[in-house]
């Protein structure tokens, strides 16, 4: 049997003089899901040919916000204690960062390499949707996110101008979901309980439904109070 180090052995029990202090804040995943939801219309209108095949800068200049609205809101769901919303969105952050540098600067190859992009983007949408299925709005963007960043992955890998156009239409589609849940969330924060249905089940429905002691079990094991990552 092992004994502790003899600099700890008599070290002091001061979990009854701890006290962990949290603030709230407004929900940022309105304003991520907006985020998701204009710039996909911006990209999908392009890909479309709506907005003809020179709007290729202004289009990059039009959904780089998107990049440092999503980082913002990424910052701010870690700080909440969401780390499936801030992976996703900061990983949407990352993306239309890419896309957006693709589209201004014209690198060489620039189509084929954001074809990768996609196609890992893809993956780990898949990944996530995979766990998310309590988190109905989440989950459903997810949903549609998955074949909208795979059909532009194939797109971008084959040159298939027919699939550029099948990426750009169900990127409305992505943009209509997106909405949605903006709007909806942004409404049940402004209320006080659900107005458009949300379909929240099991975790995420006891984190919105359940008492404060719900919201604080199991804290000392969440990242930032536990000692490692």
């Amino acid at each position: 049997m092992t004994t502790p180090p003899p600099a700890r052995r008599f070290e002091p029990d001061l979990r009854a003089m701890t006290r962990i202090n949290l603030r709230p804040i407004a929900s940022p995943m309105p304003l991520g899901f907006y985020a998701v939801g204009i710039a996909s219309v911006v990209a999908g209108t392009y890909q479309l040919g709506i907005l003809g095949e020179d709007a290729g800068r202004a289009v990059a200049f039009t959904i780089l916000p998107a990049f440092v609205l999503q980082l913002l809101v990424a910052v701010l769901a870690f700080g909440a204690r969401d780390v499936l919303a801030a992976t996703l969105m900061a990983c949407f952050s990352g993306t239309w960062l890419a896309n957006a540098l693709v589209l201004a600067l014209h690198p060489e190859h620039g189509p084929r390499v954001l074809g990768v992009l996609n196609l890992c983007f893809t993956l780990f949408a898949l990944l996530m949707a995979s766990v998310a299925r309590a988190k109905r709005a989440l989950w459903f963007v997810l949903c549609v996110a998955v074949p909208r960043f795979g059909v532009a992955a194939a797109a971008g890998l084959s040159g298939a101008h027919a699939l550029t156009v099948l990426s750009g239409a169900l990127g409305l589609l992505l943009a209509a979901v997106a909405l949605y849940a903006a709007f909806a969330l942004m409404l049940e924060d402004m209320r006080g309980e659900e107005v458009l249905p949300l379909g929240r089940s099991g975790p995420a429905h006891h984190a919105v439904e359940g008492d404060l002691s719900v919201q604080l079990r199991n804290l000392e094991r969440h990242a930032g109070v536990r000692r490692t990552l």
